[in-house]
């Protein structure tokens, strides 16, 4: 007999950290993404642009699901163009759209039109929108409210930000933890494990740390695994984290609880690396670099260099059409933004960034290929302090960082 917590349907992750795995999404946890467009603002009488893939969560449960939920108009595009976008909100009179954070940044890259403030849309609700693009948006495109949220296809935890805070994704308040309980855990920062007293128990990071979220596994937030994986499943879950017997769904994500209760997501923890007894979040880095009038499009990562513990920085970048590599500019907003840890020491000149089909960057195959220029196409540069600039990387740069004649 179907219960509330049989499966509804499976949705594969997008895989950015590994293989693509079958999440079980029950019918309670259904019911629940379909109010997110109205928690959002959204109403009966909105039409509602839907361009992302109808297999991505956002796209099905919460903005096909959210028009049902609302009645309201639903306008279904086959597929996202940036190009098409304005005159799609103007032509079929948009009020609000669904965003995935890369989307917004496809649209800030646009030539600027007419359409793109003779609009009606008012409220813009999606997920993973970095500072810098957002702050563009709004600046660029009229009054939208920004209604920016987190939330995981695998566990019913979830943030949404309902005021006019650039960044957050939401507000650790106490009705949000009471309605749906979560905590942050201290971890070590070189195995990003969460720390455990000498009791086995975990330690809850402080205000202004950046921890582990985690949210305890109960009935009303079950974890129903991925299906036919029993052991990726078990490896999602922590046990005995602050009495014996608890269990706590373990998401992977590294947050920040600000003094202010705004919670700020960090960095995935496959995609943060350590370099110089550091942790760098390759968000937080993309974010600044994103600040640079003349790149496009940014993608940081970490290499291993022969002789070195941890991994150096390395971006992968667009610059904007008709716009050069201006590596002295490049090396005084590092100066300026970012401590020295943090500092990318490669630079791999792309014409577009590797997404997938749910508009996450791949970092996979940057990171495989490395800085060797015998085996990267595109042109690397290289950090010289001595020079405050970006060189380029050539086969013989190359081979005196390995024999250790250059140092990092």
């Amino acid at each position: 007999m179907a219960t509330l917590m049989s499966n509804f349907l499976f949705i594969f992750t997008s895989g950015t950290t590994g293989l693509p795995k079958a999440a079980r999404v029950s019918h309670i946890k259904a019911v629940m993404c379909m109010s997110f467009l109205r928690l959002c603002g959204a109403a009966a009488n909105d039409n509602i642009y839907v361009t992302l893939p109808l297999y991505h969560m956002s796209a099905s449960l919460l903005g096909i699901g959210g028009c049902i939920e609302l009645g309201a108009t639903c306008i279904l595009k086959k597929k996202f163009s940036a190009r098409q976008f304005w005159k799609d909100c103007q032509k079929y009179n948009v009020t609000v759209f669904q965003y995935i954070g890369e989307l917004c940044r496809y649209l800030i890259n646009q030539p600027k039109t007419a359409e793109e403030t003779a609009h009606q849309v008012r409220i813009a609700a999606g997920s993973g929108l970095r500072a810098d693009v957002w702050r563009e948006f709004a600046k660029r495109f009229g009054k939208i409210h920004i209604r920016e949220a987190y939330g995981m296809t695998e566990a019913s935890i979830g943030f949404l930000n309902y005021t006019n805070e650039i960044g957050p994704i939401g507000r650790a308040s106490y009705f949000n933890k009471r309605n749906s309980p979560f905590d942050f855990l201290k971890c070590d920062p070189n195995t990003y494990e969460p720390i455990r007293t000498e009791s086995g128990r975990c330690i809850r990071a402080k205000k202004g740390e950046t921890g582990i979220l985690v949210a305890p596994v109960s009935g009303m937030n079950p974890f129903l695994g991925y299906a036919g994986n029993k052991e990726m499943s078990e490896r999602k879950l922590l046990r005995n984290v602050f009495q014996e017997g608890d269990v706590y769904f373990n998401t992977g994500d590294l947050m920040l609880q600000d003094h202010r209760d705004f919670v700020h997501f960090r960095d995935r923890i496959g995609d943060t690396f350590r370099w110089k007894g550091e942790n760098v979040a390759t968000t937080e880095v993309s974010e600044i670099l994103g600040g640079l009038d003349f790149v496009q499009d940014v993608n940081v990562y970490g290499v291993s260099v022969p002789g070195y513990e941890g991994r150096a920085g390395m971006a992968a970048i667009v610059l904007k059409p008709d716009q050069k590599l201006d590596g002295r500019r490049f090396y005084s907003h590092l100066v300026q933004n970012l401590p020295a840890y943090a500092w990318p020491w490669f630079l791999r000149v792309e014409t577009s960034i590797d997404v997938t089909e749910t508009f996450k960057q791949q970092k996979g195959k940057l990171v495989q290929e490395g800085f060797n220029p015998e085996t990267v196409q595109d042109p690397l540069y290289f950090l010289d302090s001595s020079q405050k600039d970006y060189m380029p990387l050539t086969q013989a740069v190359f081979d005196d960082i390995l024999s250790g004649k250059i140092r990092l």
